[in-house]
């Protein structure tokens, strides 16, 4: 399954994976954004069209849930961006974070490791 998200959409996923379930209110309330309700209600259905997400009836309203992990959304975002902005090369996307002068000593150290991890899975 394709998954792709617009800004919007990303925005109510992310209360989805954070609280697990929520209504159209509990969504709303808990973005950045004051949207109406009816906005947050039209997201949830395109969401659920497309797949995403699933509800449950709970008295007059619906209690909406994620069917797509996170994890799953972000590797496929990433192999999008690896792909149109980093020319398809993962090294690029890597050169350009450690070149983040925003990274903490210790972020770096975490990055270290879990580069040494993976290559001594890789070794034979």
């Amino acid at each position: 399954m394709k998954i792709t998200f617009t800004d919007r959409e990303l925005d109510v996923m992310g209360v989805l994976w954070d609280q697990g379930s929520a209504t159209v209110a509990e969504v709303r309330g808990r973005l950045a954004d004051k949207l109406a309700y009816t906005t947050v209600l039209t997201v949830l259905r395109t969401l659920e069209q497309k797949g995403h997400v699933g509800h449950v009836g709970e008295g007059r309203a619906h209690r909406y849930h994620p069917l797509v992990k996170r994890e799953a959304a972000g590797r496929n975002a990433l192999r999008r961006i690896v792909a149109k902005v980093f020319q398809g090369s993962p090294e690029l996307l890597m050169t350009q974070l450690v070149s983040d002068k925003n990274l903490t000593d210790e972020e770096l150290r975490r990055l270290r490791r879990l580069l040494a991890e993976r290559l001594r899975e890789n070794k034979p």
